[in-house]
């Protein structure tokens, strides 16, 4: 199925979409204002760490220092999510390839000894370092501090009706997964944490789960 398809695809699975719970107005301002100045601080606050790492990659391999993916936000909307690249510059090319060593159920593919990875890029995930520049997709609106990972198109379109609820709410910078095992996690309790955050969104709980990320991320608890 060729891109185009795929994006087609995932804009047509939200028809199957249910209605999430209504959020208070006040809850979904406050929840803007928290992402716009806490996203805005901590990309200050980040850019030595981002400059750093973007020498150490281009000193270890050739290519470029960002990577960019499409990924689908709230209501399978597609946007442009932002990394520090942490693979070979054929990664992309060569993920068919590796398909046999998928360790995660479900549409997810991951490999914990990932061959593509280098080693500096090994380093920025081990402290999900490389996830840095996805502050200026939370400044921009695309994500949100708190939430559900934004998948994969071609992820969102092998989901099922009660797995498309994960989609109801803005995507995360962290959320209950991160900070409940990342990726020793199986897809179903990925999905069942990501559900229950929807039903239990709150201001409280977004204050909660940031203060639970930077220990889950100095543990490197499930780090790929």
């Amino acid at each position: 199925m060729s891109a185009p398809e795929l994006q087609a695809e995932a804009y047509s699975s939200t028809d199957a979409l249910l209605s999430p719970p209504r959020r208070a107005a006040r809850y979904v301002a406050a929840k803007r204002v928290v992402d716009v100045s806490g996203s805005a601080v901590l990309l200050l606050c980040a850019l030595p760490v981002i400059g750093l790492a973007a020498l150490a990659i281009r000193l270890e391999s050739p290519g470029p220092v960002f990577f960019s993916q499409l990924r689908c936000g709230r209501d399978a909307r597609r946007f442009r999510l932002w990394k520090l690249r942490t693979m070979t510059v054929d990664a992309e090319a060569r993920r068919d390839s590796l398909l046999h060593l998928n360790e995660m159920d479900g549409p997810v593919f991951k490999i914990r000894r990932d061959p593509r990875v280098t080693r500096v890029g090994r380093l920025l995930r081990r402290w999900s370092l490389d996830e840095l520049p996805q502050l200026w997709n939370v400044l921009r609106g695309d994500m949100s501090l708190v939430g559900p990972r934004p998948p994969l198109p071609q992820e969102v379109i092998h989901y099922t009706p009660r797995e498309r609820q994960r989609l109801c709410v803005p995507p995360g910078l962290t959320g209950t997964w991160q900070v409940s095992g990342r990726n020793e996690l199986c897809f179903e309790e990925w999905v069942r944490l990501d559900l229950e955050y929807v039903e239990r969104a709150s201001l409280a709980l977004d204050l909660q789960i940031l203060a639970k990320t930077l220990p889950a991320v100095l543990s490197g608890r499930g780090a790929l």
